[in-house]
């Protein structure tokens, strides 16, 4: 099951692999204190927090366990931000993960959400699982918010990676 959503895209937004040379486009979101300000566990110093995502985002994509995709401005060829289907590991449960960050200066207009539909009808259409999660931190409203007006309803409120989390579902 291929979770990428490599070649998709929306009215704004062209999906592809993150490269290993979007890492100085994407270090800004690290640079924001906040990106982070909801985290715990996260390296205070933004090069590495940068390099650690990209590594799990490669070993992702070199396990097959799903991965962030580049988003990609249609209009401007700008790079926005990070989306996609992630297999996550949530109180012992196997889940399917749209997983979303998106730079600091294109936050407010939508692209999150944009890419989130894009990524629950994609997950729908190629049957991967009955339902999908978002893991929001109980204390970022913003990224709730993104995940209420996708459809998803708070399950559940539980800790993962030593963070209070809420589980953020929606039925396909």
């Amino acid at each position: 099951m291929d979770l990428l959503l490599e070649g998709e895209q929306t009215e704004r937004l062209l999906f592809r692999k993150v490269l290993p040379s979007d890492f100085k486009t994407w270090l800004p979101f690290h640079e924001d204190k906040r990106s982070s300000e909801f985290w715990e566990g996260l390296p205070s110093d933004p090069k590495t927090a940068c390099q650690e995502q990209f590594d799990r985002i490669f070993e992702r994509y070199e396990n097959n366990l799903g991965g962030m995709n580049a988003l990609i401005s249609k209009s401007t060829g700008e790079f926005i931000g990070l989306c996609g289907l992630l297999k996550q590991t949530v109180d012992q449960i196997e889940e399917l993960e749209i997983g979303y960050s998106i730079l600091p200066k294109y936050w407010k207009q939508g692209y999150a959400s944009e890419a989130v539909i894009k990524c629950k009808t994609y997950a729908r259409q190629q049957q991967f699982t009955d339902s999908l999660i978002s893991i929001i931190h109980v204390d970022n409203i913003l990224s709730q918010k993104v995940a209420i007006n996708n459809g998803m309803y708070l399950d559940k409120t539980t800790t993962y990676h030593n963070n209070s989390v809420h589980i953020f579902r929606v039925l396909l």
